[in-house]
């Protein structure tokens, strides 16, 4: 009985072992030719925490099937050290450092998806103790709750994609030229700034790629129409290669070295994410984060869709995420040396 049982196991550990070595594949497979591969960018997680369990299993039972799931994890080592950071790196030099906090506000609460009506102002004081350089802000909503003063009379930057929800760059540094993208048909859009900081003028992108639309609870998901479901990601993805294609075309054009940070709705592991970073850019959570990273609060697995890319050349001193409930988000933080 107990050989059938591991028989039957390890069809299925074979079967997830394939899906996470597929996986691999995703960064370099258009979603606009198989738009339904490509969702499979979201379970990247969990393949990876799945296969680790059945090494775990297999290797109690000293049994070499535990080698199919080993293998495949050492091949997508770099898809693990996005999902899972054993040490962080932080110091206390900030010198001649720049600081950059992005966060996803989800309209500050607006619609009281938090039972608080204190979100407004926990969030004006959550950035006021970080003190950001450069505060790049997605979903924002004109809430007289708000205190963003340390920007005031200083520098910044409202881009409203349908009158109310806007992108937004604070900064405490000038601003020599500004934009937007305007992406058509969608209330998402990148915008930017160029920005004049001691050490160096550089371009910061606040992005907010295509949403999905899709709820993070477990239970809604459950009752979710499936069909309905992955034809809607399919579509997104789509429109996020289309915008992310804009956004490389007009990051090619910039005189100066760019930062991208905001909400990319999507993990490390996809098509839109490899070819944003492969612009000379690296993750400041793969050079300095600590831990799983988590940015958005998805009941199923700790996922990483928000992000803080900076030039290669940049030396990343720090990184964080904060674990607080202010948003379906949750905040990053890095500091960086020229």
């Amino acid at each position: 009985m107990r050989k059938l049982i591991n028989k039957i196991i390890f069809f299925v550990n074979s079967v997830v072992a394939f899906a996470l070595l597929i996986s691999y594949l995703l960064p370099y497979v258009s979603p606009q030719i198989f738009p339904l591969l490509s969702v499979l960018s979201l379970a990247v997680p969990i393949l990876i925490v799945i296969n680790a369990l059945f090494f775990i299993y297999w290797a109690i039972l000293l049994k070499r099937k535990m080698l199919l799931s080993l293998i495949i994890l050492i091949l997508g080592i770099s898809h693990v050290s996005s999902l899972y950071k054993l040490r962080g790196k932080s110091s206390d030099d900030i010198e001649n450092t720049l600081s950059l906090f992005s966060f996803n506000v989800h309209s500050f609460n607006r619609f009281d998806w938090i039972d608080s009506e204190k979100i407004p102002q926990d969030i004006s004081k959550l950035v006021r103790d970080q003190n950001p350089d450069i505060f790049c802000a997605q979903e924002y909503y004109n809430n007289s709750d708000t205190d963003f003063s340390q920007y005031h009379n200083k520098y910044e930057y409202f881009n409203h994609d349908n009158g109310e929800l806007a992108l937004v760059i604070f900064s405490k540094y000038p601003f020599i030229d500004k934009g937007s993208l305007n992406f058509e048909k969608t209330a998402n859009n990148v915008i930017y700034a160029d920005i004049a900081t001691p050490s160096d003028t550089i371009r910061v992108y606040n992005i907010h790629l295509q949403s999905h639309r899709i709820s993070p609870k477990t239970d809604d998901l459950a009752k979710a129409d499936s069909q309905k479901l992955f034809k809607r990601i399919q579509v997104s993805f789509k429109k996020q290669q289309s915008q992310a294609e804009q956004l490389i075309e007009h990051m090619k054009l910039s005189p100066y070295r760019n930062i991208v940070m905001g909400d990319f709705n999507n993990t490390a592991y996809s098509y839109v994410y490899d070819k944003i970073k492969s612009e000379n850019l690296k993750d400041t959570f793969k050079e300095a984060g600590k831990g799983f990273g988590k940015t958005f609060n998805f009941e199923l697995f700790p996922a990483r869709i928000d992000f803080i890319l900076v030039p290669e050349d940049a030396e990343v001193v720090s990184f964080k995420s904060f674990d607080v409930e202010l948003s379906d988000h949750y905040p990053i933080f890095s500091r960086i040396k020229f």
